[in-house]
């Protein structure tokens, strides 16, 4: 955390899993599509809480705006870091089940638990790749 004289901010990390990165080749998503929506869900613009620190946020694809987009599903506390689990477009299905909701909750709780050096080895051996830093 940083502070001045006229305020505090966290800095902000955000990743994608490898199973996520995978799946982003098949759309025409972006990295920077993904920032811009870190920045609208820190500002309090996320379409469902599904618990278990992972939240649901629609992007937009080029040219398809966020209805033709896609879905995500990010672990987070909404405070400095940031987890793109699992994506689908709206056209392949509606939502994931119950038993893939709770294999992400899990997913999401050890992600968020990682200290900073856990999550350096993470980024090194490819699990995760960092894709923004203080966006």
């Amino acid at each position: 955390m940083y502070t001045t004289e006229w305020h505090t901010w966290k800095m902000r990390r955000v990743f994608k899993t490898r199973h996520f990165a995978r799946w982003m080749r098949k759309t025409s998503l972006t990295d920077a599509a993904l920032c811009q929506a870190v920045r609208e869900m820190v500002e309090g613009l996320i379409d469902a809480d599904l618990g278990g620190d992972v939240v649901k946020k629609r992007v937009a694809l080029p040219g398809r705006g966020k209805s033709g987009g896609v879905r995500t599903l990010v672990a987070t506390r909404k405070a400095s870091r940031w987890f793109f689990l699992f994506g689908f477009e709206k056209s392949e299905r509606a939502n994931v089940s119950a038993n893939e909701l709770e294999a992400l909750q899990a997913l999401a709780s050890e992600l968020l638990a990682r200290s900073g050096p856990e999550l350096e080895v993470a980024v090194e051996d490819g699990a995760l790749q960092e894709i923004c830093h203080d966006c």
